[in-house]
This record gives C-alpha cells, structure tokens and sequence, in this order.
C-alpha cells in the first residue's frame, strides 16, 4: 500500500496522529481478514473490506494534501 509514496507514509506516520491510527487500524484490519478469510465468513469479509478501503481512501487523501502542502 503506498509504495510510490512510502516516504511521505513515513513522515506522516511520525507527524500525524489521525495517519498513524488509520494506519495501525488498517494493518490490524489485514491480519483479521486473513483470520476471516480462512473460515469462509462472506457476510465478515465484505465488511472488512469495506472498512479497509474506507480507511485506505482516507490514509490517500492525507498523503494528497501533504504531497499538496510540500509540493508548493
């Protein structure tokens, strides 16, 4: 996740609370997915998954604006 942008994950991991938690939560996310995915659960799979991308869309839009911010 990130790849390209594994610099500014990494500053923003440092510097920016609201990151680091969606971070950490998407991490956790992953891991009970995998636990999830192993036992067949669908209806638990589509909501992780849905949550994931939810935090993934806002982890982006906050590397967007420091890309925006430092970039100027």
């Amino acid at each position: 996740m990130f790849e390209d942008d594994r610099e500014i994950v990494d500053s923003l991991l440092v510097g920016n609370m609201d990151f680091k938690r969606l971070y950490t939560k998407h991490s956790n996310l992953e891991e009970e997915l995998e636990q999830v995915f192993n036992k067949n659960d669908d209806t638990t799979l589509g909501k992780i998954k849905k949550e994931k991308l939810y935090l993934k869309d806002k982890m982006a839009t906050l590397v967007e604006k420091y890309r925006d911010i430092n970039t100027e």
